[in-house]
């Protein structure tokens, strides 16, 4: 693959040092940075010892992998974080009131950052341009590209071992204000299930499977639970339409579980926003034909999810109570993470022809001394997924199917998923309520 001339000027003059391209950046301004695995840290770092001659300069992100030094004490006045999905970096910052969460479902992320929060300056990884002058983001395309696209100066930093994913997944070397050169591995999430616990949630999971279904898969155990039950389930022509993938789909794809064959929309294709997992994954996505990633304003829209037929949404919470109500994104008052793409996936697949929604959780937390299904919420929980949207509740003791079920009905259905050690209590206390 041979770069024209032409393309290759233009990089040329835009290519540059961190240190410059950062001169970019200026007082009072709102500045996108990449997230997940496609942080780009050498942009970060110089934004950060820049930060000290800026006043107030707005950092949005979502979910990133690494060390977070653009969040902390010293920076106040400098540079503010705002996330719209807490992870674990910055989880002390937003509670102690250091950085800023802005709640938002992901699907309304990328139109959220056309208008409200309209970034000024983008920060993205992207893979090296092809002979037409294209990059890839690679590994990050939900709400990467919209940012970028919405920011009137892209700074890129080209990383020749960031994959080249196909899809909706390109920027022209033209958009891009400053370019700087890194050659290093894409940060490395390994996704195990080693608790013996999700293995069973996993296990349970899969009995509400058919052939020919379509996955939404959210992030950790539980999800690579079901990746692993599904090995040995003998369902075949399994599709994905998913915000996010990891390594355990390659396996089903090689196994021939997962083929993509009888998918409604984009047959043949693996379809998803953004990508975690190991360089195992990595290669196996590098222009690869059988893999799209996309923005999250179409994979996460549940009109879009709706039109698969046999969607499975998978998704996990925090704490459910015995109405049905799900926390997932707080416990009690300190936020947590973020509604993500739950709400938009457990409504896209009510809403799919033989569609299942499903919350799966382990029963208990903290060792097995506290019941995860609960009489009430925490004070100041959160209710990202409300009773009204919620199917199907699965723990490692069982599937409680909610859907058309009354409140009576509902709360002994998920009393007899709890554990048994909290039955009786939460018997008790449901009875207090006038539950049953």
């Amino acid at each position: 693959m041979t770069i024209t001339e032409s393309v290759e000027q233009l990089y040329q003059q835009r290519l540059t040092t961190a240190d410059a391209a950062l001169e970019l950046v200026q007082s009072h301004q709102r500045v996108y940075s990449m997230s997940n695995a496609g942080v780009p840290k050498y942009l970060l770092d110089a934004l950060v010892q820049r930060a000290y001659g800026l006043e107030d300069v707005e950092v949005l992100h979502i979910f990133t992998v690494g060390s977070s030094d653009y969040v902390s004490e010293a920076l106040r006045g400098h540079l503010r974080v705002n996330t719209q999905f807490i992870g674990a970096n910055v989880r002390a910052a937003v509670n102690n009131g250091l950085a800023d969460f802005t709640p938002v479902f992901l699907s309304e992320v990328p139109r959220l950052y056309r208008t409200v929060l309209r970034p000024d300056v983008a920060l993205i990884q992207v893979s090296p341009p092809d002979e037409h002058g294209f990059c890839s983001f690679g590994v990050d395309v939900g709400v990467s590209k919209p940012a970028a696209w919405a920011a009137q100066t892209v700074i890129a930093q080209v990383n020749k071992q960031m994959p080249r994913t196909l899809g909706d997944s390109f920027i022209h070397v033209s958009r891009l204000a400053a370019i700087i050169e890194v050659d290093e591995p894409i940060d490395e999430v390994p996704m195990t299930c080693s608790d013996p616990v999700e293995l069973q949630v996993g296990a349970q999971v899969v009995n509400l499977i058919e052939d020919g279904a379509t996955l939404q898969m959210g992030i950790g155990g539980i999800p690579n639970g079901v990746l692993l039950a599904l090995r040995n389930a003998g369902l075949r022509d399994l599709g994905v339409h998913t915000e996010l993938f990891s390594d355990g789909v390659i396996d089903l794809v090689q196994a021939g579980i997962i083929t993509n064959e009888r998918k409604t929309l984009h047959a043949g294709k693996l379809v998803a926003g953004f990508l975690l997992g190991t360089k195992r994954l990595y290669d196996f996505i590098d222009n690869n034909p059988e893999v799209e990633l996309h923005p999250s304003d179409y994979v996460n829209d549940p009109f879009i999810i709706s039109q698969h037929d046999r969607m499975i949404a998978i998704n996990s919470a925090l704490e459910v109570d015995i109405t049905g109500q799900v926390c997932a994104d707080s416990i009690g008052t300190r936020f947590y993470s973020g509604a993500g793409g739950q709400v938009d996936f457990i409504r896209g697949a009510a809403r799919s022809n033989g569609g299942k929604p499903i919350i799966a959780l382990p029963s208990t937390a903290s060792g097995g001394t506290i019941s995860r299904i609960v009489p009430t919420l925490k004070p100041g929980a959160g209710v990202v997924t409300t009773r009204n949207d919620v199917h199907y509740v699965v723990t490692e003791y069982g599937i409680a199917d909610l859907y058309g079920k009354n409140i009576r009905q509902r709360v002994q259905a998920l009393i007899s998923i709890a554990h048994p050690a909290f039955r009786d209590q939460l018997t008790a206390e449901a009875r207090k309520l006038n539950y049953i």
